[in-house]
């Protein structure tokens, strides 16, 4: 195996083992948040914003796999 063909192994099971993380994260906040809607609908604007603010910090995870999977690529 070539150092090239290894980096981009590595790249691919950066961002696939960075990313399965948060996808998993993400269905289950929308999943409780739509079950909190379902108990209480008049929390309707506070569920709202929690779950958006939880969504981007998961997703900050993300995109940090990502930034790692390039610098793999890219060196």
């Amino acid at each position: 195996m070539t150092a090239d063909a290894a980096k981009l192994i590595a790249t691919a099971l950066s961002i696939a083992v960075g990313a399965i993380g948060p996808g998993i994260g993400i269905g289950m906040i929308g999943a409780k948040a739509v079950e909190a809607l379902g108990r209480n609908p008049e929390a309707e604007s506070a569920i709202r914003t929690t779950m958006i603010l939880a969504i981007a910090f998961a997703e900050a995870v993300a995109i940090y796999a990502l930034v790692v999977s390039l610098i793999i690529k890219f060196t």
